[in-house]
């Protein structure tokens, strides 16, 4: 991945560009106000990629306890295939461990080799089907699970984080 992209935490300013990003990724994209109000969720959690001050990329999950579900992961086409996705769920993962997960699903398309293959790369394994998941086209998606999480760091702390 190239040095000038930093990956961070999404803010309510992100919303505009992770929803173009969105737009621009998927047949039914999610509205600016879905990704409002994913920012206003407390289980939620969302990561940005940000390249020269542009929203290149986005990955999201829900957190309840020790379980985690990664909602969405996009990352612009001209930006594909430069690792950016590798490192927005590398770094989705981290927080969620951070943050108590044991271990993160997700849906994945059955026709999308490139993305399994990218899970598959951060140890992910395939664990079912959920038939016709999609609307756009009534596709079958992949269940996958990824049990060996990152190892969470001890110091870590944001302004959710509750001390008892």
């Amino acid at each position: 991945m190239a040095s000038d992209i930093i990956i961070r935490r999404m803010t309510l300013a992100d919303v505009g560009g992770v929803a173009a990003v969105e737009a621009a990724t998927f047949p039914h994209p999610w509205s600016c106000d879905a990704f409002e109000s994913e920012m206003r969720n407390i289980a939620a959690r969302y990561l940005v990629a940000e390249k020269n001050g542009q929203i290149i990329g986005y990955a999201g999950a829900w957190l309840i306890l020790d379980e985690s579900h990664i909602t969405n992961i996009a990352v612009l086409q001209s930006e594909r295939g430069q690792g950016v996705g590798k490192a927005l769920t590398h770094g989705l993962l981290q927080y969620l461990s951070n943050l108590g997960a044991a271990y993160a699903t997700l849906e994945v398309r059955k026709s999308n080799a490139v993305a399994q293959n990218l899970y598959v790369s951060l140890g992910f394994i395939k664990l079912g089907v959920r038939k016709r998941y999609y609307e756009d086209n009534g596709e079958d998606a992949l269940i996958m699970v990824c049990d060996h999480m990152p190892q969470a760091d001890p110091d870590f702390e944001e302004p959710e984080t509750v001390h008892e």
